[in-house]
């Protein structure tokens, strides 16, 4: 199994439900990516929780090879131009995705344990 691609979402602040947010972006990432590139993908949009609060992360792999070189920036450009909806225009889409075959993935909370001997505290005893 190859490991794939893995980016963070980082959202505004302050948004109502930053969690239908995450989902949507990811989801209309992977989905329009899946569907330029001709191939199927696979994906998972997670919430990140910590000792410092949350993120989200996308993770994206292709199930049968490792993806080219060209994807990461592919992604970042998707993103990028998704970044610019509001949220009304984002549900907009997701709704004219699911018309058009995507089947949205469920959110997924995992949590992220903090890893001391990583810490740049090392460093400094160094």
């Amino acid at each position: 199994m190859h490991r794939g691609v893995e980016v963070g979402i980082y959202l505004r602040r302050g948004l109502a439900d930053d969690n239908y947010v995450a989902k949507a972006l990811g989801n209309l990432a992977a989905f329009r990516l899946q569907t330029d590139r001709k191939e199927p993908l696979e994906w998972q949009v997670l919430r990140v929780e910590g000792s410092a609060g949350h993120h989200y992360r996308l993770v994206l792999r292709h199930p049968e090879r490792i993806l080219d070189l060209g994807f990461s920036s592919q992604l970042e450009t998707v993103l990028r131009d998704l970044s610019n909806e509001t949220v009304d225009e984002l549900s907009e889409r997701l709704r004219t995705a699911e018309a058009s075959g995507l089947v949205p993935v469920e959110l997924r909370t995992v949590r992220q344990e903090v890893d001391y001997w990583r810490d740049d505290f090392w460093n400094w005893m160094g």
